[in-house]
């Protein structure tokens, strides 16, 4: 009992932390779930639906707010929602690829706490651009391929990148972030259960610990979060993100 609590109140922050900044939460809840012990087998299916539902709740509230351009979202879910759900399906051993996406995350983490400071001049410049369609398809299978085989939706390599390539202000990357996320791991899922993976029995009392979560955290990087402060969290996440990798 004291186990299940300890893993929803996990569960309830990262939820918290990750919506805040247009992501789900995958990869905080994978390390959540490593620390205490969790079943391996069940880790990934388990990560990817609370993401789709933490992901869902995001999509719905960050489009309304304004941030989620369709246009810009396209090219990257074109390729990723194929490459995540055939890659799910691929079974890999964990060092084959978590020191290398452990130190892309952690330079991308410096990357955006040294950034923070210009958020507003970059976001300024960045307002209003379109991505360009053979990139973003590139991109997004490449983050698919990854997607699928952290089982994790994405985000946290999807949204530095937008920044670093100022295709897109803040707000916006989160956003689109968001909408990329839950198309992946909505086919990250379904890749999963096809392959004869199962959710475990506690998974509805998860998911509304996350739901809660996922509203405040919304909250935080809709309104309550400054520009700056929606970069510095959004460091913060890409750590964890990067902790997971090289330490779990």
């Amino acid at each position: 009992m004291q186990v299940d609590l300890l893993l929803a109140a996990l569960f309830f922050a990262v939820a918290i932390i990750y919506s805040s900044v247009g992501h789900a939460g995958a990869s905080g809840y994978i390390a959540a779930m490593a620390l205490l012990g969790f079943a391996p087998e069940q880790v990934r299916p388990t990560a990817l639906a609370l993401n789709l539902l933490v992901g869902g709740i995001g999509l719905y509230r960050w489009w309304r707010g304004g941030h989620v351009r369709w246009r810009n979202v396209l090219p990257f879910v074109l390729a990723s929602a194929p490459a995540a759900f055939i890659a799910a399906q691929v079974k890999l051993p964990k060092d084959s690829y978590s020191l290398l996406l452990g130190i892309v995350l952690l330079v991308a983490a410096i990357g955006v706490f040294r950034q923070a400071s210009r958020a507003e001049a970059e976001d300024a410049q960045s307002t209003g651009r379109n991505v360009p369609w053979l990139a973003g398809l590139l991109v997004g299978a490449a983050i698919g391929v990854l997607s699928g085989l952290t089982g994790t939706g994405g985000a946290i390599f999807l949204t530095p990148l937008l920044l670093f390539a100022h295709w897109m202000p803040t707000r916006e990357a989160s956003g689109t972030s968001v909408a990329f996320v839950w198309i992946n791991s909505l086919t990250g899922l379904i890749g999963l259960l096809h392959s004869g993976q199962s959710l475990p029995a506690q998974l509805p009392y998860w998911l509304g610990v996350v739901a809660v979560g996922a509203l405040i955290g919304t909250q935080m990087g809709l309104q309550w979060l400054p520009v700056k402060g929606l970069r510095r969290t959004l460091g913060i996440v890409l750590l964890i993100a990067a902790g997971k990798l090289l330490f779990a």
